[in-house]
């Protein structure tokens, strides 16, 4: 059974300010694009937020903390195609452009379009993302830090780091515990890390870099995973001339998530050390070896994602 709308509202966002119009009314409101901003929509409009449907565009991130306070007040809230809604606007001849007309169009295209309209949902792989990537720019600035303080030059001011790196060691913990709440909210997200956890060097911090930087990981065939991860070898070839194949493109992320596995199962006597070692015994530079090795990590990872879960 489809949701019955009373109201119908549309908001054009801006980086400072958004302005808002609910169908049927030639009245538009302007508010700051921040937190009272957002307390005061919700005051005005109450009623019609609460028995509505909102609509408003993609427009590089600026809408992502309305919406946000919008679904924790349990608002409905569609966050429209910007080419979509264009299409739209040029199709009822609306050709003047500004905030408030861009509103009024907005609250129609919800009206009119209400039946077919998807609700948003937040991606879990881009919440996982982003806060993967704020824990590895707070350890970075961390190991930064450390290496100042062990600097010989540091009189006056030694007692200025130990305070810095509290506060980044409490900030990194609770980053990590904000990522494993989101990570046991969702059984495949739980089921998929359990599953990386069972290859050997990878533990439960990089499983999640794994997950966060490549979310299609277990759909994907061996070439496709390697190639994605950026360690599948390309030809380097010209004419009679052939050299070394080397490994590019891919997601640049990967690639030093993968390293510190590989470093690590190079230290073990399990059938992927032995790999390794049988690789450099055979006269294969240490860098070949390893990224031998980190294309067979995320191979085996992605077989095994894709044989649990798709034949479970």
């Amino acid at each position: 059974m489809s949701t019955v709308y009373k109201h119908f509202i549309g908001i054009d966002i801006g980086k400072l300010e958004f302005v808002v119009n609910v169908h049927g009314a030639k009245k538009t409101y302007a508010f700051n694009n921040e937190l009272d901003g957002f307390n005061s929509l919700y005051q005005t409009l109450y009623d019609e937020l609460k028995n509505g449907l909102v609509v408003l565009e993609v427009t590089g991130g600026y809408e992502i903390s309305l919406i946000n306070f919008l679904q924790a007040k349990e608002v409905t809230v569609v966050r429209a195609n910007s080419r979509q809604v264009k299409s739209f606007i040029r199709s009822h001849g609306i050709i003047a452009k500004s905030d408030n007309i861009d509103a009024c169009a907005l609250s129609l295209y919800a009206y009119e379009r209400q039946k077919v309209l998807k609700i948003y949902q937040p991606n879990k792989h881009d919440v996982l993302r982003k806060l993967n990537a704020r824990r590895n720019d707070l350890v970075h600035i961390r190991v930064q830090e450390k290496n100042r303080s062990k600097a010989p030059d540091n009189d006056g001011i030694m007692h200025t780091f130990n305070p810095i790196l509290r506060v980044l060691d409490e900030q990194i913990t609770l980053i990590e515990k904000q990522i494993k709440s989101l990570i046991e909210s969702d059984p495949l997200l739980r089921q998929k890390i359990q599953i990386l956890k069972t290859v050997p060097g990878i533990g439960e911090i990089t499983a999640y870099a794994i997950l966060a930087e490549m979310p299609e990981i277990g759909s994907m065939n061996q070439k496709q995973v390697a190639s994605l991860a950026g360690v599948a070898p390309h030809p380097n070839q010209s004419g009679l001339k052939t050299g070394y194949a080397r490994t590019r493109g891919g997601r640049r992320k990967m690639r030093p998530i993968l390293f510190i596995a590989a470093l690590s199962v190079t230290r073990t006597k399990n059938n992927l050390g032995e790999f390794y070692h049988k690789l450099i015994a055979r006269g294969k530079a240490k860098m070949t070896a390893i990224v031998a090795l980190m294309r067979k990590l995320i191979v085996i990872a992605n077989a095994r994602i894709k044989l649990n879960i798709n034949h479970s």
